[in-house]
């Protein structure tokens, strides 16, 4: 890793912040995936969702039960609720889900592939008390097309984007999952947004799970990984919309130049999530192999303080070609979505990425 001494000073100071941010493990992001059910078939899907999935939505009462076991142990205002799927706009009680979070204090928001955002359903969420979405727009129009699995995807999409950039009082970004057909477009991408009036745009490259594990055109080659790095670093200098890098991984000089802060897997520290089947865990990307516990048999807050060992110390990590890396303590094995138990050691290495790429 070539960085500079500041970074390495700034890098080091992190890592005792990030171990005291795992002791003191206050939750301040909650995801509800609040079901499976979508109306898109994106190739990348890590969580194989379908349009007939047969896993039925949890009840809302179900999920508000575990909100109210959360109230007593944490500042509402200070904890975000994101629901996601799926598609989340599916179901048809987001509203009163939003106005009963509303209602104990919390704020709350959620992801969308944008289909169903029209200027009604909008209105009935801003009426709710929503605070924040995100829409994902994955290329200009043949390529976003094709990675959602749908015709007019990428119309749906620009209609959703073009309603939350004119309503107040609404944050909102736009996320991209960069892959070897999109990654030519990014500048244009980018230009669309700006037009848009887009303020903020994150950026995320396919890790090789669930739909996505098997398919060449979903992973970036190393060359291209670097070329991704260079792009995100060059827009967030021009100054003209806020680009960066998604919080997946460790990487090493660009730490800092493509994202707002240093390395951290916060999943089990500072996030949670409740899954579809009742599963708790952490991040959703991350799956069975770290779930925690289950909210139809166990109390949520008792399983947050008592268990998520495995995430707040990650000393097990070190092993495989970790265990030699000299960037260990920035990295502690990347993110935890792209460990594979199985090898043990993670199944993308950013840096080891970076550094073939250059």
């Amino acid at each position: 890793m070539s960085t500079g001494i500041r970074k390495r000073i700034g890098l080091s100071l992190h890592n005792r912040f990030r171990k005291n941010e795992a002791h003191l493990h206050k939750l301040n992001y909650l995801f509800w995936e609040c079901t499976l059910r979508c109306n898109s078939s994106c190739l990348h899907c890590g969580s194989d969702c379908r349009k007939d999935n047969t896993i039925r939505d949890m009840p809302l009462e179900d999920f508000l039960r575990v909100i109210d076991e959360i109230v007593p142990f944490v500042v509402p205002e200070k904890v975000m609720i994101c629901l996601t799927g799926g598609e989340a706009l599916m179901r048809d009680d987001i509203e009163e889900c939003g106005v009963e979070l509303t209602r104990r204090g919390f704020s709350w928001g959620l992801v969308t592939n944008g289909y169903l955002l029209t200027g009604k359903r909008l209105d009935g969420l801003i009426r709710s008390g929503i605070r924040a979405i995100t829409i994902s727009l994955d290329g200009l129009e043949q390529n976003h097309n094709w990675l959602r699995g749908s015709a007019n995807a990428y119309q749906k999409t620009l209609a959703a984007i073009k309603l939350v950039t004119q309503t107040e009082n609404l944050t909102y970004d736009v996320v991209t999952c960069v892959n070897r057909r999109n990654i030519l477009e990014l500048g244009q991408i980018r230009e669309l947004l700006v037009s848009l009036s887009v303020k903020k745009w994150r950026l995320f490259t396919i890790f090789p799970v669930g739909r996505a594990k098997n398919d060449p055109d979903l992973q970036l080659s190393d060359h291209e990984f670097v070329h991704l790095m260079e792009f995100i670093r060059d827009t967030r200098k021009e100054g003209r919309i806020m680009a960066g890098y998604g919080c997946e991984g460790f990487l090493g000089e660009y730490e800092m130049e493509v994202r707002d802060q240093f390395f951290f897997c916060s999943a089990g520290i500072h996030v949670g999530s409740i899954l579809a089947d009742g599963s708790i865990g952490a991040c959703p990307s991350i799956r069975a192999d770290f779930t925690q516990g289950n909210i139809h048999k166990d109390n949520f807050m008792e399983v947050w303080n008592n268990r998520f060992e495995v995430m707040r110390n990650r000393n097990w990590t070190r092993t495989g070609k970790c265990r030699e890396c000299k960037s260990y303590k920035y990295c502690e094995g990347n993110g935890l979505h792209l460990w594979d138990p199985a090898t043990c050691e993670p199944v993308v290495c950013h840096l080891e990425r970076i550094e073939k790429g250059q």
